[in-house]
């Protein structure tokens, strides 16, 4: 500060010093051509007098070392001129001054003598028997005025230059000392100068806002800190460099890592291949949902990058122990794979029975009936022994189909001709919308998701309702959705409706049939296609699943 003062005030003063001395100079210039137009007046006078006396005689004896003087006849001719050859000389009859001299008895001019080739003034005056002198002198121009002066002048400039630096400094010091000395740590009780007056006033009250900031940062800070604390999942917050910003000891417990001082690198609590590529993969922009082995227990990592102006800045991890919750799916799966494969022979020759009761090979009277019943169950029960092999299926990866190229209009539309007469039973219109848009995947699994989406949009939709299966290309990934007029799901539900066996409507579960396993083969199968599938539903109104494959 005391330096932009000091520059300021210092060329203030330069800027002054030029000012006046540029305004001096042209006073001086001013005034010395008024100055030689006086003499030249004079000197003619004096010349004119001794000219009228002894005539041309008298301009013969100037000096060498006097000023140019001419004489000049009334038809403009040149009779003497005591610096050129007055011979040589042209008529000077047109000329400025003369002109003016044998009309008013006297003229003046300024400018570039063809003779003397510079600036010069001439003064002109008539004498008495009509003949003109002439006097001239070279005029002086600024440039050669401060050539005749430039070493008054140097020496002039650098001693105002010095004392206007001396002076600058001294005052930059006594303005910029007494703000230097403020203390900020209680601004209302500084008496300095009337203009910073309000400026300690918003400091003060900065600080007052600053440390009830401050003040309640601490104590959400607390706050945040005491629920983490007491939380079972573990929870990690770690800056774009892998440092750990928040932590708390859960984390550090499922991890397997002990408390440190001092920041220190995610990467260290933890150097297991899968835990670090997943901070490699949240870090690089991508929202990570991942099961993870720590210690023998079964972890979900759910990790989220935090993102500013388009740049990942960091990012949250979430660590939740599911061990419990493996290993009762791990159960649930054995259970399946076990009663599918005990039940299926049995139910298949049930089917067998059945089919030679329904074909009449019996009295149809007796057993028809009963056939056709026995032979319904069966097919339920070889269908819900079908479902739940396919989710061992699918869980395990033992499909071996090779992909095609699948045109999903025409999927759909065998699809929904297959469920043409169950739609008509509940007066249900199937409308289908799209372009047909081709996909490599698994014909087998894309079928078998696409069936039990509008099969589960009929069980579950109202009479004389909807069912619509839409087709679109969506970024550069193709789309189904398959949308329905029918109860809709709660929100609680949307979470769990995936569950192998979970119904949303468990009163109506008997009357609607089904498996109870029809979402939760579209899940599984979807994740085998490398598919993604949503649902959007509003309670009373209907609901959408939205299937996306990439092309």
């Amino acid at each position: 500060m005391t330096k932009r003062i000091f520059k300021s005030i210092f060329a203030v003063s330069l800027i002054v010093l030029a000012t006046c001395t540029g305004v001096t100079l042209g006073i001086l210039y001013h005034y010395f051509g008024n100055q030689l137009q006086k003499e030249l007046k004079t000197e003619a006078a004096y010349l004119a007098i001794a000219v009228e006396r002894d005539g041309i005689d008298a301009l013969e004896a100037l000096p060498a070392q006097a000023e140019r003087v001419t004489y000049i006849d009334e038809d403009g001719t040149v009779l003497f001129d005591n610096v050129a050859d007055s011979e040589s000389m042209e008529n000077h009859a047109q000329r400025e001054e003369i002109e003016e001299a044998q009309k008013t008895g006297s003229g003046t001019a300024v400018r570039n003598s063809d003779t003397l080739s510079r600036k010069t003034l001439y003064y002109a005056m008539k004498l008495k028997d009509g003949t003109v002198l002439r006097v001239s002198s070279v005029q002086y121009n600024l440039p050669a005025l401060l050539r005749g002066m430039i070493q008054p002048l140097l020496i002039m400039l650098v001693a105002v230059t010095a004392l206007a630096a001396w002076i600058a400094s001294r005052v930059s010091r006594h303005i910029v000392d007494p703000v230097n000395a403020l203390d900020l740590e209680h601004p209302e009780e500084n008496q300095i100068y009337d203009e910073i007056a309000p400026l300690l006033t918003k400091i003060n009250r900065q600080q007052k806002s600053l440390k009830h900031e401050i003040a309640e940062a601490k104590r959400q800070q607390e706050e945040f800190s005491i629920i983490t604390e007491n939380m079972e999942e573990g929870f990690l917050v770690i800056d774009a460099h892998t440092e750990v910003l928040s932590y708390n000891s859960s984390a550090l417990r499922l991890l397997g890592a002990e408390a440190q001082t001092g920041r220190r690198s995610v990467l260290t609590l933890n150097r297991s291949e899968g835990f670090q590529n997943l901070i490699e993969r949240v870090l690089e922009g991508k929202h990570m949902v991942t099961n993870l082995e720590f210690q023998g227990r079964s972890c979900q990592v759910a990790a989220n990058p935090v993102w500013k102006e388009k740049k990942v800045t960091g990012a949250v991890i979430v660590i939740l122990d599911v061990t419990e919750r493996m290993k009762g799916e791990q159960m649930r799966r054995e259970f399946t794979a076990n009663v599918s494969h005990e039940l299926k022979t049995p139910l298949t020759s049930i089917s067998g029975f059945a089919e030679i009761i329904n074909d009449g090979f019996v009295k149809p009277e007796d057993t028809k009936k009963f056939a056709g019943r026995i032979f319904k169950e069966a097919q339920r029960l070889i269908t819900l022994v079908n479902d739940v092999i396919k989710i061992s299926q699918l869980d395990e990866g033992k499909f071996f189909c090779e992909k095609e190229d699948v045109d999903l209009y025409e999927a759909a539309r065998e699809i929904l001709k297959r469920l043409e007469e169950r739609a008509a039973e509940k007066n249900i219109h199937l409308y289908l919308y799209g372009p047909h848009v081709k996909v490599n995947t698994v014909k087998v699994i894309l079928e078998e998701v696409l069936y039990n989406l509008c099969d589960n949009g009929l069980k579950y939709n109202k009479q004389s309702g909807s069912l619509t299966v839409n087709i679109s290309e969506v970024e550069g990934n193709a789309q189904i959705v398959v949308e329905d007029t029918g109860i809709g799901i709660s929100e609680e539900d949307k979470m769990r409706i995936f569950e192998r066996f979970y119904r949303v409507d468990k009163s109506h579960s008997k009357a609607i049939g089904g498996t109870g396993l029809g979402l939760s083969i579209v899940k599984h199968g979807s994740m085998f296609l490398g598919a993604d599938v949503k649902v959007e539903s509003t309670l009373g109104e209907g609901s959408r699943f939205i299937l996306t494959i990439p092309e």
